[in-house]
């Protein structure tokens, strides 16, 4: 007989994980996400990736603000073998982690300890790592601080974004967790404690950090824009026009470029002079447009060599 499991989860990082699951003939006895919130220009109320993946899938779908004692309590009543947690986005208390008979697990996307916290894909990219990957892990109460059972890394490519990673990592974990499905519903699956060594924290990144500071290398502009695409983009303006990067390369510099002044406006790229290199800006999306090339975005909007970015 197939284990009782508990699935939690939000966004699309979390869907091919609920997905494999069915797939492999582990449908969960209930779907936890987080309520549905307002989105998009109109506030809409917009319900979650995880949401919409369980129905389609006939699921039960819970949506509680918080995972209390009376979620606790459910759980025990669904007889739970296990609780799968991908990207739920609530930290999950001592009732919780102890109401399934074989404890929770988490699929998190970095190569634990390093990257514990909210945001492991965007800050591997801004560190300029070479490699990152998932891990599943046992909870506890820590913040991704639990003993990992399982880890699979992957190489970080040189035109990674953090669309592309993402999508990669959650196929990894989603197959992660299928091979450790059946060891794991009978509580046979062997963990090790995360090293004290390493320990990184990913943060939420911050509206701050959306913003391109010329007088850093041009090299670490290059990996903040792939850090944020496709959202929520990495932004400037330019002539006085907020726009948003999509596609950059680094360009050699010159000793007298003067960071933050623009030093070609051509329709191969618009060349920015930063603290070192060049950074040439091949597509862009102006506030409220679409995304075009360089040469598209010229031939509506007034950019010459000499101008100033913000």
């Amino acid at each position: 007989m197939a284990g009782r499991v508990v699935f939690a989860g939000t966004p699309d990082f979390a869907v091919p994980a609920l997905e494999t699951l069915v797939a492999r003939g582990y449908p969960p006895v209930a779907v936890y996400t987080q309520p549905d919130r307002p989105a998009g220009r109109g506030r809409r109320l917009t319900p979650p990736p995880v949401k919409e993946a369980a129905l389609a899938q006939g699921l039960p779908v819970y949506q509680p603000e918080r995972l209390g004692d009376e979620e606790a309590q459910r759980i025990r009543a669904f007889g739970a073998d296990l609780l799968i947690v991908v990207a739920y986005g609530q930290i999950l208390r001592r009732n919780i982690l102890d109401a399934p008979r074989c404890g929770c697990v988490n699929i998190h996307a970095s190569l634990l300890p390093r990257w514990r916290g909210a945001a492991p894909i965007q800050r591997a990219l801004l560190a300029g790592d070479r490699e990152t990957g998932v891990t599943l892990m046992y909870m506890e109460e820590g913040l991704d601080s639990g003993p990992m059972i399982a880890r699979c890394a992957t190489p970080i490519s040189a035109d990674e974004t953090a669309g592309s990673l993402h999508d990669r990592l959650a196929r990894l974990g989603a197959d992660l967790l299928a091979a450790k499905l059946p060891a794991l519903l009978v509580g046979d699956c062997a963990a090790e404690p995360q090293p004290d060594e390493g320990v990184t924290y990913a943060a939420k990144l911050t509206n701050e950090e959306t913003w391109l500071d010329p007088t850093e290398p041009a090299e670490a502009l290059e990996r903040r824009v792939r850090a944020l695409t496709p959202v929520p983009g990495a932004r400037l303006q330019l002539a006085g026009r907020t726009v948003r990067l999509r596609s950059v390369r680094v360009q050699p510099g010159h000793p007298a470029d003067d960071p933050g002044v623009v030093v070609a406006a051509q329709a191969s790229g618009i060349q920015l002079a930063t603290q070192e290199g060049r950074l040439e800006i091949l597509r862009l999306q102006p506030a409220g447009g679409r995304e075009q090339s360089a040469a598209e975005y010229l031939n509506g909007h007034s950019l010459k060599a000499g101008d100033r970015v913000q």
